[in-house]
């Protein structure tokens, strides 16, 4: 055994056993997860074989996992060294978190995928397998890595090396591959499969080396082992139920008991105890060493005293009772199978019918079915165990019906279950006290998805035609043999869990939507802020003014929900709307030959490609603001004259213009699509790409500036000519 290192007195961070920690887990679960990678692709190819139509996206998607392997482990054991270093700075990193920010980019807004989505529910699945299986070792590992490290705890969401952040592992470690959202959910399940129980031979070896290292060795000793409880006598009937379900609960254990079962069996003998008290010898409040059979027998022994307040029992009949024999199984079993085929009006009547007992109509129902198959009803009664498990189901389907939300449709579907459960109940008692029995599983997932479900969306509506599919599978199918249910219920809780996914994702979806939708509102109200404040003092020029509300709002908005308040694109922003203000103050100043603009030539053709104008648009908007300084300081007026402006807003869709630049050269463009909006003007050229949007106010200031002039189409010739006769014109040339 190696030496201990010296532990502090308290929590303390130790380096040497994090170190320790580390070499035991990382290297370990990075080679084991490439060692059943390299498996999976003949797992694909076997899926391929038998994958029909989809047989393509699995053979492609094991091509794309031989040529990405070597990217996939690397990605796998990045995560967790990231993760491991996280701890080793005191400063845990979050699975949840790390698994959020997955795929989100730089702006961590990017909405998440659907497929993305099922990624990472099926790796969180991954997590809870691990977690069920090593949840001991894993709450011992918790204890130990927090105590190393310094921090005040662990969980299973901040371990390093817990199933959490192994799934965020695995779900980046496929990140890197081009795969079918079907293959990636297929590789999922196959670490599920292959990976889990490595990972937890993994846990157990680094618990132990820290155990014996000397850190927290207390916590291994194993806690008390209590007796096994005797085995109880099973019918046959009930035998072949246990091979079905497994009989995997110790009753007698209170932990392993239903909450009702609990809480009744704890009333149940206080209330023996009371009655024969000063009894010696009698009642001592365990009336059987096995736990299923003493909640049995308390039900029984309940059953029997209340039943004269239930029912409405006449002293003839009483009397009758004992010339009476019990029906038979055999005779039970035929009466229950044909109404279960064929309810009976009175029954299907007594389901909805809060006012009449639903298991006295049941009893009533068998009496009768049995007088016709002939036995006589004067001779036949009902064995006081069946009619019993009769009163349990009748009473179990009342309350379910009364206090859950089950309207209509839902209602009747339940309420058609009520027969095969009577029939569970003759042959397996069991299920009313064994949590894992599969009538029992499959009456709580039938109930859930028909609960509150109106099938007002279809996704509901797929659920209620799968649950009448499986009451109708049932109704069909089930004699005597108690397997259906467990072939039902697994069928149907893989429907179930494929729906609960599909919700989950809508919510998902949900709020990312509305958390980007609160984080634009937070944006946009920052921006107007800060445009606001600009805007304050003396007028400006429209086309100024236009810039600033419209192309620059959005920009900051748009840099503020990316990068937040101190982001470096939104200092940038802030610092183009103030040198322009600055410049427009100094053009008042009639400040002549100054170059407008020039320090924050970047800055504007960031602000004008966040609206989408790029290249030679964005040239001419910049000119655009250019010329207005230039205007200004030139002492021209600073106002537009409204008749010149109302002239453009007025000019026809398809109308062309010459733009003519700084250099003289002229480029015709037409006039393609006025916004309803801001009322500016698209112009595009003979290619059909856009170079010019400006307001109307912008171009008539243009027009001043001999920067714009109608367009006279006579060819290249006359429009060269043209060219040439404003070059030599004293009157013109001097605008250049």
């Amino acid at each position: 055994m190696m030496s201990q290192p010296h532990l502090p007195e308290r929590p303390g961070h130790n380096p040497d056993l994090l170190s320790l920690a580390r070499e035991a887990a990382l290297p370990p679960l990075s080679a084991t997860f490439a060692r059943v990678l390299a498996g999976f692709d003949d797992a694909l190819f076997d899926r391929a074989e038998t994958a029909g139509a989809s047989q393509l996206v699995f053979l492609d998607g094991m091509r794309e996992l031989r040529r990405r392997r070597d990217d996939i482990t690397a990605r796998f054991g990045a995560h967790l060294r990231q993760a491991w270093a996280a701890l080793e700075a005191a400063a845990p990193l979050s699975a949840e978190a790390a698994l959020a920010q997955a795929g989100q980019g730089e702006t961590g807004l990017s909405l998440v995928s659907e497929h993305d989505l099922e990624s990472r529910l099926a790796v969180r699945n991954f997590a809870a397998v691990v977690l069920r299986e090593w949840k001991p070792v894993l709450a011992r590992l918790d204890r130990r890595l927090a105590w190393i490290s310094g921090v005040d705890g662990l969980d299973i969401d901040l371990n390093p090396i817990g199933p959490e952040h192994i799934g965020v592992a695995v779900h980046e470690a496929f990140g890197v591959c081009d795969l079918a959202a079907e293959v990636r959910l297929v590789l999922i399940k196959l670490c599920e499969r292959e990976f889990a129980v490595q990972v937890g031979r993994i846990y157990r070896d680094v618990d132990e080396r820290l155990a014996q290292a000397g850190v927290m060795p207390a916590i291994s000793q194993p806690p008390p082992q209590r007796p096994a409880a005797a085995p109880r006598p099973a019918r046959p009937a009930e035998a072949d139920a246990g091979m079905a379900h497994g009989d995997d609960e110790d009753l007698s254990d209170p932990q392993h008991a239903p909450a009702w079962a609990r809480r009744f069996t704890e009333r149940w003998a206080r209330h023996r105890s009371e009655l024969q008290a000063g009894n010696p010898g009698g009642y001592d409040g365990n009336p059987s060493a096995s736990g299923q059979n003493m909640i049995l027998e308390a039900l029984h022994e309940l059953l029997a005293q209340t039943r004269h307040v239930r029912e409405d029992a006449t002293a003839a009949a009483q009397v009758a009772v004992g010339q009476q024999r019990p029906l038979s199984q055999h005779e039970m079993m035929s009466v229950l199978s044909l109404l279960q085929a064929t309810p009976t009006a009175t029954l299907r009547a007594a389901v909805g019918d809060q006012s009449e007992s639903l298991a006295q109509r049941l009893k009533n129902e068998v009496i009768s079915g049995a007088t016709r198959l002939g036995v006589d009803p004067g001779q036949a009664r009902l064995d006081p165990q069946d009619e019993d498990a009769i009163d349990l189901v009748g009473m179990l389907f009342d309350v379910m019906l009364d206090e859950r939300e089950l309207e209509g449709r839902s209602r009747e579907l339940i309420g058609r279950l009520v027969v095969p459960f009577v029939k569970v109940a003759l042959l397996d008692r069991r299920m009313f006290v064994q949590k894992t029995h599969p009538a029992r599983r499959l009456l709580n997932s039938l109930a859930e998805a028909c609960e509150g479900n109106a099938g007002e969306s279809q996704a509901e509506r797929a659920l209620m035609g799968k649950v009448e599919e499986i009451i109708d599978r049932l109704i069909a199918e089930f004699n005597e043999n108690l397997a259906i249910f467990l072939t039902l219920e697994e069928e149907f809780r893989e429907f179930l869990a494929q729906h609960r996914r599909r919700i989950e994702i809508a919510e998902r979806r949900a709020t990312e939507t509305q958390r980007g939708q609160e984080k634009l509102e937070l944006a946009r109200g920052r921006a107007l802020a800060e445009l606001e404040r600009r805007l304050q003092g003396a007028p400006l020029p429209a086309a100024i003014e236009g810039f600033l509300r419209q192309p620059w709002n959005h920009h900051l908005t748009m840099s503020l929900l990316r990068e937040g308040d101190d982001g470096e694109s939104v200092g940038e922003a802030l610092a183009v709307a103030d040198v322009l203000l600055e410049e427009v103050a100094e053009a008042r100043r009639h400040v002549v030959g100054k170059p407008w603009l020039q320090s924050i030539q970047p800055g504007l053709r960031k602000v004008f490609a966040s609206v989408g104008l790029h290249g030679e648009g964005s040239v001419g908007a910049i000119d655009a603001l250019h010329d207005t300084l230039q205007a200004i300081a030139e002492a021209r007026p600073e106002s537009v004259d409204h008749a010149d402006a109302a002239r453009y807003r007025a000019m026809d869709i398809g109308t062309w213009l010459d733009f003519i630049d700084k250099d003289g050269k002229v480029q015709a463009g037409k006039l393609s699509w006025v916004s309803p909006i801001s009322s500016r003007l698209l112009f595009v050229n003979r290619r059909g790409i856009r170079f010019c949007v400006a307001s109307p106010e912008e171009l008539v200031v243009m027009e001043r500036l001999g920067r714009l002039r109608p367009h006279v189409d006579d060819g290249a010739f006359d429009s060269a000519m043209q060219g040439v006769i404003d070059r030599l014109d004293p009157q013109t040339s001097t605008v250049h």
